[in-house]
């Protein structure tokens, strides 16, 4: 079987509630770029594809980077005079700034002020904060919860730990037919986030999962990282073969009702972004293209410039377009299995277009072939009309020099990749095309 097929018999309703329910079960862990959260995600992770776990020692150097110490935390809460837990993480691990330090003090409400992070505007909603390159320690609660709070004397208590250990990392290496590798990666390390970034492992997960019984052209490389730290490490221990990377995706924010969103390697107009470009313009759906920009997620370390690679980021609404980005608004409820399956469906279909995007050549190019004798063209000739099939037989075979690929082909005459393809394999089973190689 190969994409094409899967992408047929695969049910969208099915795959979508499948990928909410792996976003169910990950959703209360407390995940964060380095510790057990982080582990307990990709074992999870590995209930559903063979998943290689590595973990890279505290201080190694990656770059310009350095990896830093590994933080864990079991309990934090801040309690009032009458030990009345006002806020209490084991209610919502985002009330804890990620990766605060330990502490067990009393304070006063002026102190513990200077320690506390709300959304005024979104006076409910919890945000979620991070202190993971400067040692500090804070709470996060809805504004309305601070509004509350009394003149008092208050007991503050992280209890975490913050020291030497690793960085982990999960890896799916997948071999097809081939080498050259197409990698798909996510960030694994926000807490109970949904849309980002819980639907991402779980979209990267289940095209694993399903690749995996495929006959594949290219090779596949399924990451699962901590954001920014992740992608630099992966890249400085694996700096000798990322030259088999052909194309990649960065894979976030792919649950929400928004329109679908790509932004563009920094090359601009590498494969990725030609497929991607495609398959969102034939979707019949409204969509957006970005260029590229060095702000974002891992795509900007994978280009950047020692490395620029073909790696673009495919999204519904992207990082800070939603009110609801980093805050606990992006719930289970915010997410729907609708729409995670309506981006996995976009996810075959560009990784269908790079499997089956090829140079042919027509082993007849004086002049048309007679295209009826074959039962290739209509019979009845002169209708104002051309249909669709035939029009798609005469650009296949006008531009099958061994210059233009399939994917150029569909671009330039308008039509879908799918139709070109089925079309090239027809003039294959007739003996009027061959594949060429560079």
């Amino acid at each position: 079987m190969d994409i094409t097929q899967l992408n047929a018999v695969l049910k969208p309703d099915e795959i979508g509630q499948e990928m909410y329910h792996l976003i169910s079960e990950l959703y209360p862990i407390c995940r964060s770029i380095t510790g057990n959260g982080f582990r307990e995600t990709l074992q999870i992770i590995k209930n559903y594809i063979p998943l290689n776990i590595y973990e890279v020692p505290t201080g190694t150097q990656v770059f310009d980077w350095t990896v830093p110490k590994e933080w864990n935390i079991r309990d934090a809460y801040v309690k009032n005079s009458k030990g009345e837990r006002i806020i209490d993480f084991k209610k919502s691990n985002l009330h804890v700034v990620n990766y605060s330090i330990p502490i067990k003090t009393k304070v006063s409400l002026t102190e513990l002020r200077e320690h506390l992070f709300t959304l005024p505007e979104y006076p409910d909603w919890i945000p979620y904060r991070t202190s993971y390159y400067k040692e500090n320690w804070g709470f996060c609660l809805s504004h309305r919860q601070l509004l509350e709070l009394e003149e008092d004397e208050y007991e503050v208590c992280i209890d975490a730990s913050l020291e030497k250990g690793h960085l982990t990392y999960g890896e799916y290496y997948l071999p097809g037919k081939g080498s050259e590798e197409i990698l798909l990666t996510c960030h694994t390390c926000h807490p109970s986030l949904c849309n980002d970034n819980l639907s991402g492992i779980s979209l990267v997960t289940h095209l694993a999962k399903q690749l995996g019984s495929l006959s594949l052209r290219y090779s596949y490389r399924f990451l699962f990282i901590p954001g920014t730290i992740g992608s630099i490490t992966w890249l400085c221990l694996n700096e000798t073969h990322v030259s088999r990377i052909r194309h990649g995706l960065v894979v976030a924010n792919v649950g929400d009702s928004g329109k679908s969103t790509y932004k563009k390697s920094r090359r601009g107009d590498a494969e990725i972004d030609k497929a991607v470009s495609h398959i969102l313009k034939h979707s019949g759906q409204d969509y957006e293209i970005l260029d590229f920009s060095p702000y974002g997620y891992d795509e900007r370390q994978f280009c950047s410039p020692g490395f620029n690679l073909p790696v673009g980021c495919l999204m519904r609404t992207p990082y800070g377009c939603f009110p609801e980005y980093h805050t606990s608004a992006d719930n289970l409820d915010f997410v729907r299995p609708e729409y995670l399956a309506d981006s996995f469906s976009k996810y075959l279909a560009v990784l269908n277009v790079l499997e089956n995007n090829k140079k042919y050549l027509n082993k007849n190019p004086k002049c048309e072939p007679q295209l009826g004798r074959r039962g290739l063209y209509r019979a009845m000739g002169g209708q104002k009309d051309v249909g669709t099939f035939e029009l798609a037989l005469l650009w296949v075979l006008n531009l099958s020099d061994g210059k233009h690929t399939l994917l150029d082909i569909a671009d330039r005459s308008g039509l879908k990749f799918d139709l070109i393809k089925n079309v090239a394999d027809a003039l294959k089973e007739h003996d009027l095309l061959e594949e060429f190689s560079d």
